[in-house]
């Protein structure tokens, strides 16, 4: 069989235990058809096979990140871009640089805002961003997209400056001592009622900005991310561009489930976008929840309550009755199940319901996730692995040391860091994790990713670091990823039979220093056996 494509010269890691290095790879159509020597991989070589030198660099299984935002992604590199923003001053020079630079959008747009702006004891509001921008309404999502805020024009554009009646869980229109809205609405449930009222988008507009959010997506060697908190009008924007040719990352997808939802409508809603939607380029497999909030604006569920806030545990988003039975649902219907679940106390709510569905159903191959985990119990860790249920984590959440100036670190108390983040306690106890991104709640860029896994440092002395090594992130950004998705057979690892789904990186991932794998970049990227990324453009 004469080969489409043969990589060669490189450093291959296949994440496969049984063939675990290589010296070529070989491509024919949408598939891997060969992972061996040079000499045999030229057997499949013939005057049309394009071949690839690696020229030593790591060659690797295509990235899967398994919790991504694509639309949102998307649509934030439209926006002005405010994670480098730490004090008004700069805040306003990104909004006047992008303001002028965008005059037929209707609303000015910013996302990745820190909460520590203006300081870390005042709160953003609208009269701060009226001395910025008045005359145009403004919307900036914070860096985690659980806030937004709105100056003057924006409330009142949106009919939010009186406020609104009393949301679910933490979400809130935070009101000011004036009795109007300080601009600041937190939490999806309060902040959808201004997105709501932005200007719709056009189809043309949605896919534009989709291909630009997938051509980036390729650049860092993404082949598959899981996308979370989608709906049916994400899943007919995915189709049409693949229609077009130009989805360019496998999409696994979800149908998120509301409070406000009742057990029949994940029939109704998520069995016939399962059914239209299973292929393996755009597949719904799972539901998503939202259990709590995050611990930035005090809206995780905790055990233990905040740092001079004992009496103040978050409020979960769904009762542990209604989780249950949507829960139950979801799972009898054959779903796979994702919760986003920051703090510890909504970690055993979620446990506790997928124990409650066991109980009901019965055990089967669920591979049921929680989603972040930034703080858990000793108990519950081991209720990951009797449940077995799957921690699907986001290493660039965690904060590398306790002074490198996030703010998560002050919202819980010191004696009971070592449970934040508890990568290392989390796998010692032979739980399955998957790393991911949360783009564009962070970079979706996997070598900081990366260097986040490698180098974490012990917040307080005897506390672990919770370090992995270098395999093991690799496989969780691999071939642990994929078993999340239940595609372990399909992809994950560079083997005969699996789709041709590959990164080349820019160096030799294993020779480079722990510390300096930040500094890497992708060379090459090809997704169902075609090259979708070329650092050089003359490949594509």
């Amino acid at each position: 069989m004469n080969a489409d494509l043969i990589i060669f010269n490189g450093a291959v890691y296949t994440a496969d235990n049984d063939n675990p290095s290589a010296e070529a790879v070989v491509i024919k159509d949408n598939k891997i058809q060969y992972v061996g020597s040079l000499e045999q991989a030229q057997t499949y070589q013939s005057t049309s096979t394009k071949m690839i030198d690696a020229a030593g660099n790591t060659v690797m299984p295509g990235f899967i990140d398994a919790h991504f935002h694509v639309i949102w992604g998307a649509k934030s590199l439209a926006s002005a871009q405010l994670v480098e923003c730490t004090t008004l001053e700069e805040l306003k020079a990104c909004l006047h640089d992008w303001a002028p630079k965008n005059p037929d959008s209707d609303w000015v747009m910013g996302n990745g805002m820190s909460y520590a702006v203006p300081t870390a004891d005042v709160d953003l509001n609208r009269h701060h961003l009226d001395a910025i921008i008045a005359d145009r309404p403004v919307i900036l999502y914070s860096f985690d997209m659980h806030t937004v805020w709105l100056n003057t024009m924006g409330l009142e554009k949106t009919g939010l400056l009186q406020g609104h009646p009393p949301l679910p869980g933490d979400a809130e229109v935070v009101m000011g001592s004036d009795g109007l809205a300080t601009g600041a609405l937190i939490e999806p449930a309060a902040y959808n009622l201004a997105v709501e009222k932005l200007p719709e988008q056009s189809e043309a507009e949605k896919l534009k900005e989709l291909q630009i959010g997938m051509d980036y997506i390729s650049s860092f060697g993404i082949t598959t991310v899981h996308d979370m908190a989608c709906n049916a009008e994400d899943m007919q924007v995915y189709a049409a561009l693949l229609e077009q040719g130009n989805l360019t990352a496998r999409i696994y997808a979800n149908q998120l489930i509301e409070p406000e939802h009742q057990v029949g409508d994940i029939d109704r809603l998520a069995v016939p976008l399962r059914e239209k939607y299973d292929s393996d380029m755009l597949r719904v497999g799972f539901i998503k929840f939202f259990m709590d909030g995050v611990y930035e604006s005090f809206s995780a569920v905790t055990l233990n309550g905040y740092p001079g806030r004992p009496d103040h545990h978050g409020e979960a988003i769904f009762s542990p009755e209604q989780f249950a039975g949507l829960a139950a649902e979801a799972d009898r219907l054959g779903f796979q199940i994702a919760v986003h679940a920051c703090g510890d106390g909504a970690v055993q709510r979620v446990l506790d319901g997928y124990e409650r569905l066991i109980q009901e159903n019965g055990k089967r191959d669920s591979r049921h996730r929680v989603e972040h985990i930034e703080m858990v119990s000793h108990a519950d860790i081991k209720r990951f692995t009797e449940l077995d249920v799957i921690a699907s984590m986001q290493p660039l959440h965690a904060p590398l040391e306790n002074n490198d100036g996030d703010i998560w670190v002050s919202r819980v108390a010191e004696e009971e860091w070592d449970m934040a983040f508890a990568w290392r306690m989390l796998r010692d106890s032979a739980v399955h994790i998957c790393f991911g991104s949360d783009w564009p709640v962070v970079t979706l860029n996997p070598f900081l990713g990366i260097h986040a896994a490698l180098n974490r440092k012990p917040w307080k002395p005897g506390h672990n670091s919770h370090n992995q090594t270098l395999e093991e992130t690799l496989n969780s950004y691999t071939k642990d990823a994929a078993y999340t998705e239940f595609a372990e057979e399909k992809k994950g690892q560079l083997k005969a039979g699996m789709l041709a789904d590959i990164a080349i990186l820019s160096d030799n991932i294993f020779q480079v220093p722990a510390d300096q794998i930040l500094n890497m970049t992708v060379n090459l990227t090809i997704m169902d056996g075609k090259i979708v990324y070329s650092k050089d453009s003359s490949s594509v």
